[in-house]
């Protein structure tokens, strides 16, 4: 049985953790997902604040294990993170997130996690897991590509009218919902593993590929069809309920993905202990829930107003790639900042409309804060895990 100062470290590693929850919350899972809403005035700052905090938990205790697992097990080779490096990591990586929330700039809580477990982890001898890298390093570079077109192709179609509205909203709310029900949820699946709805669903009538893509199907023309009903009675209202369930869509991706930066670290030290995963995912969404009530006004501010004024139409276009590509990442297992995510596709959406002005100041700056942010956070992680390492020796 590991007592003593094993304890006392995890301890301290679990504070760092969930200061670092907090910190996300404040920053990047509690502000994003509300913004293009809040922005396009369908919602106010506060009500976004308090919503985004619920949804998210539920997010962060229902996707957040690929994730949690990735950061903590899969960054770095021939070593397991200790107490100290864990928390060393998480201080470090937390420490930055708080600076861009309390300036304004939307630090990329991927990068610093990631540059902040890569950092004590060299430091502890462990080897580099190239692989993995690759892998980040793919979608770090696609998502302002992909997302920040797609945003602005939708935003055209929207805004130009080359679909008429009562169209072109029910198709996509139809492929909004096809994405929703292949959602992984680990409840759904076999122990260990996750599974969709319409996977269980197919699980259950003993049906295989076939059965999934009728099963999506018939979600996806259901929802459709229910969108296109009710938007023939009110259009406005319907695109405002509507961008409000991409919101609402995307603050639980954002709490799948965006737990795992916070507890991640802490993965490798609950197997001595016998602490099961899902317990420490109930923490950290706690954490998320009130960075999001106590810091995310400040950063909702500034994603909805500084970097583009966005339309309901155009909050549309945002939020459908950003939802898609936040599920890609929750998927994989690949940890990904939602700040990136997001302020890419307002970006994009943003120069869909010449009246929608973007502020290319502030997107170059927070492009290098995120830069910055990375190779910031592993330096240090890894001089202060060596300094800390010769003081114990």
């Amino acid at each position: 049985m590991v007592v003593g100062s094993g304890v006392v470290t995890l301890v301290i590693a679990a504070i760092a953790s969930a200061f670092m929850a907090w910190s996300i919350g404040a920053g990047s899972s509690g502000s994003t997902p509300f913004a293009p809403a809040v922005g396009a005035n369908a919602i106010t700052t506060l009500r976004a604040g308090l919503l985004v905090g619920l949804i998210g938990f539920a997010g962060a205790v229902l996707q957040g294990a690929n994730v949690s697992e990735a950061v903590g097990r899969e960054l770095i080779g021939g070593v397991t993170l200790s107490p100290v490096a864990a928390t060393i990591a998480l201080v470090i990586a937390g420490g930055l997130v708080a600076i861009g929330v309390f300036t304004g700039y939307p630090i990329a809580t991927a990068f610093t996690v990631t540059g902040a477990v890569v950092g004590t982890g060299l430091a502890m001898g462990g080897a580099p897991a190239w692989d993995k890298y690759l892998q980040i390093g793919a979608l770090w570079v696609l998502v302002p590509i992909l997302g920040g077109t797609a945003a602005y192709a939708l935003g055209r179609v929207l805004k130009d009218r080359l679909v008429p509205a009562r169209v072109a909203v029910p198709l996509l709310a139809a492929v909004v919902w096809a994405i929703v029900v292949n959602m992984q949820f680990a409840l759904l699946g076999p122990a260990g593993e996750g599974r969709s709805t319409v996977g269980a669903i197919a699980a259950n009538l003993d049906g295989g590929t076939a059965a999934v893509g009728v099963s999506t199907l018939l979600f996806a023309l259901g929802a459709g069809v229910l969108v296109y009903w009710r938007i023939q009675g009110d259009p406005a209202a319907t695109n405002r309920e509507f961008l409000l369930v991409l919101g609402a869509l995307v603050a639980f991706s954002a709490g799948g993905t965006q737990v795992g930066l916070a507890i991640g670290p802490l993965v490798p030290l609950l197997d001595p202990y016998g602490i099961p995963l899902v317990a420490v995912l109930v923490g950290g969404g706690l954490g998320l829930l009130i960075g999001s009530w106590t810091g995310a006004p400040r950063m909702i501010k500034a994603l909805s107003q500084d970097y583009s004024s966005l339309d309901p139409d155009l909050s549309i276009a945002a939020l459908i790639p950003s939802f898609a590509i936040a599920q890609v990442a929750v998927f994989f297992g690949i940890p990904v900042s939602f700040n990136e995510i997001i302020v890419s596709a307002i970006v994009g959406a943003g120069f869909a409309s010449t009246g929608s002005a973007v502020s290319r100041e502030k997107a170059v700056n927070t492009v290098g804060a995120w830069v910055g942010s990375l190779v910031l956070s592993l330096v240090v992680s890894f001089g202060a895990y060596s300094a800390v390492a010769a003081v114990l020796v």
